[in-house]
């Protein structure tokens, strides 16, 4: 498998549950900006919306949308238990934090990152995200993981959200048990190796 992604981006998360799931995958960087793959090659030959993640998988077959990779992997090494069988209440409770992770924390953070967003929206625009990071900070309180006491999929994209909260400065003071997540999170030695070999800290 081939795993394109841009470093830091929300293609860490699906990096991440490869290394958990322990199959071999190779990565190749894409700039965005250009649309262009490390070789030159251009990236939208290989995946015409132009984002990461995509996964290349050994049939040929690509994927993209990185709650839809980390569902296929978790799926396919079932006994690592990434997510929780199609029987089970865990799984749906899982889906559910993915959907709010994309939804609600991701696509907040978008005006964020572009150039073009008008400065005075932007307070507004951290608010909203620090109210909600308080809520996933009340989630946090009683659990070691944010589905309970087993690392999940929605573990890895909440963690890569959540290191941008803290790249673009949002205030988190006291919100002490995402303090602590983090560092569990980057703890795991899948997650160290997937920040190594993404060139962070």
């Amino acid at each position: 498998m081939k795993l394109f992604y841009k470093p830091g981006a929300c293609s860490l998360a699906s990096h991440i549950i490869l290394r958990e799931i322990g199959k071999d995958f190779t990565l190749d960087g894409v700039d965005l900006a250009k649309k262009r793959l490390e070789n030159g090659d251009d990236y939208l030959a290989v995946n015409p919306k132009g984002q990461v993640p995509a996964l290349l998988l050994d049939d040929g077959t690509l994927l993209t949308e990185g709650v839809a990779i980390m569902q296929y992997l978790a799926d396919s090494v079932p006994d690592r238990q990434l997510l929780a069988p199609v029987s089970s209440l865990v799984r749906y409770h899982t889906l559910e934090w993915l959907n709010y992770i994309a939804t609600e924390l991701h696509k907040g953070f978008t005006p964020l990152f572009r150039p073009d967003t008008p400065e005075m929206l932007k307070p507004a625009i951290r608010a909203g995200l620090e109210k909600k990071f308080q809520y996933v900070d009340e989630s946090l309180s009683d659990d070691q993981w944010i589905c309970g006491q087993r690392f999940t999929i929605a573990d890895a994209y909440l963690f890569t959200v959540l290191r941008w909260a803290y790249g673009v400065k949002l205030n988190m003071d006291g919100l002490t048990h995402i303090e602590s997540y983090m560092q569990r999170v980057a703890e795991r030695p899948t997650v160290a190796a997937a920040l190594k070999a993404e060139g962070l800290n």
